[in-house]
């Protein structure tokens, strides 16, 4: 049997069932692991103490049907769990430690899952890097000068170095999908509304919700099962607004077969942020694409090409939503010297955001949303880069917090606008550059239908093996 790392987490919930290793042999491998090998600094906080314990107790229950029983997870750093550290990897809130678990940690609770701590973001998740001045910055893991992607930057710099099998992250303008990508793995951002516990529903814009990060299409698919949290099969929505459902209730179902012909388009027209900023799409981007485009013309399916609808104005009313999430965080004006020039500009600059302006941009983005669905409406899934340029140096990013905010939107135009729309994208790492380092596309799909985008993924899977190179990077 390969070592407990190299399994896949479907792999390894089916050696827990079957009682041929325990949580608490899998726990311990795990913290072991991530003791000795995490050169890439994923994780801010290990607690062996409450991951045992928690094996322990999954062990000794005798309901073994939860669908991550047993299976090592670990909280992104946005993530509050009661007794553990609260920091949003900010000066600011340093010491800081939760009173309460949030809804998407217990969601995992409740479904078996054993968490081992807490994994690396940028500060208050505004970056698509992740690096802080409290925690360091976390790399790509083999490549110590090269960021790792953010914010969900930790969780997947953990999946690549082995120390988890799966992870949740967060996305509210490519903080799943970025990373993902950047570390060779695969991430789901699912329909906004789509996961009850954090899915952007009564969120300023509605941008952020969680998702997935896996080496492999079925294990992002058990993980996104695993967030959706459905009791009996139904999804406990505590608001009526939801995303629709269109997978039979379950989506590792769907990855596992991963049947069907499609009619898949290329996103043509430029991106959202054309009209603010040179966007380059490198030619190792291209090439992930076209790559991508081969392989779904062998399996059959259709493909074409979609203009991105017009996008006038995108930026501003982006930037608009942004900074409004930013003026909900209570930060006093006297501790802001504390934050970082990024944080500092957006939390700054969010004082300027009149009500109406924030009202316009929401307007805004539901115009832009009705005109991207409908010229989406067509295809089964649309084709974008992931991101434009190869990972970035860890000097890439300037000091000045928009400077900073700019060379993000040239590393990666095509993911924001999926999150203004409220639409599920998944990032495959489709390609290698000639250095080797991974280069992923994004597949958007329509609302509600994650199941096509994970059975999409799953066909490109059988052809590309990137789930095998992640194993023998893992190896001496």
């Amino acid at each position: 049997m390969s070592a407990l790392h190299e399994q896949g987490a479907l792999d390894l919930w089916r050696l827990l069932h079957a009682r041929d290793v325990s949580a608490v042999e899998v726990a311990q491998h795990f913290l072991e692991r991530i003791e000795r090998v995490d050169d890439a600094h994923a994780f801010v906080h290990v607690d062996a103490e409450l991951a045992l314990a928690r094996a322990r107790a999954v062990d000794d229950a005798d309901d073994r049907t939860g669908l991550i029983h047993g299976l090592p997870f670990a909280d992104k750093d946005l993530t509050q769990r009661a007794g553990q550290p609260a920091t949003f990897a900010s000066r600011w809130m340093a010491g800081n430690v939760a009173d309460a678990t949030d809804p998407v940690a217990q969601v995992l609770d409740d479904a078996g899952g054993v968490t081992l701590g807490r994994t690396a973001a940028p500060e208050l998740g505004f970056a698509g890097y992740t690096r802080s001045a409290l925690h360091g910055a976390t790399t790509l893991p083999g490549h110590p000068g090269l960021h790792a992607g953010g914010s969900s930057g930790g969780a997947a710099a953990a999946v690549a170095q082995g120390l988890l099998p799966f992870a949740p992250g967060s996305d509210g303008g490519g903080s799943i999908r970025i990373p993902a990508a950047t570390c060779g793995l695969v991430g789901l951002k699912p329909t906004r509304g789509r996961i009850p516990a954090q899915g952007g529903v009564g969120t300023i814009g509605g941008l952020v919700t969680a998702g997935a990060i896996a080496r492999s299409v079925i294990d992002v698919a058990l993980l996104t099962d695993a967030l959706i949290g459905r009791v009996n099969g139904v999804a406990p929505h505590g608001l009526t607004l939801r995303a629709p459902e269109r997978d039979d209730g379950s989506l590792l179902a769907a990855a596992v077969r991963g049947q069907g012909r499609y009619r898949i388009a290329v996103m043509t027209g430029g991106t959202p942020w054309d009209e603010t900023d040179d966007i380059r799409i490198s030619p190792e981007a291209t090439a992930a694409v076209d790559a991508t485009v081969a392989a779904l013309t062998a399996f059959g399916h259709e493909v074409g090409e979609v203009a991105l609808p017009d996008a006038s104005g995108y930026p501003e009313a982006f930037t608009a939503l942004w900074r409004g999430g930013a003026a909900a965080a209570p930060i006093a004006r006297e501790r802001r010297h504390l934050l970082e020039p990024l944080a500092r500009w957006i939390v700054e600059t969010s004082d300027g955001l009149t009500a109406g302006g924030l009202a316009r941009a929401q307007l805004w983005a539901t115009a832009f949303e009705r005109r991207v669905l409908a010229a989406f409406a067509p295809w089964d899934a649309v084709l974008t880069p992931a991101t434009a340029l190869t990972p970035r140096p860890l000097d890439w990013y300037p000091e000045d917090g928009e400077a900073d905010f700019r060379h993000q939107v040239l590393h990666t135009p095509h993911t924001s606008f999926v999150n203004v729309t409220g639409l599920p994208a998944i990032a495959l790492p489709v390609h290698r550059t000639a250095e080797g380092l991974p280069m992923g596309v994004q597949l958007i799909g329509r609302p509600g239908e994650e199941a096509t985008l994970l059975a999409i993924g799953r066909q490109l899977e059988r052809r590309i093996p990137w789930t095998q190179r992640v194993v023998d990077a893992m190896r001496p």
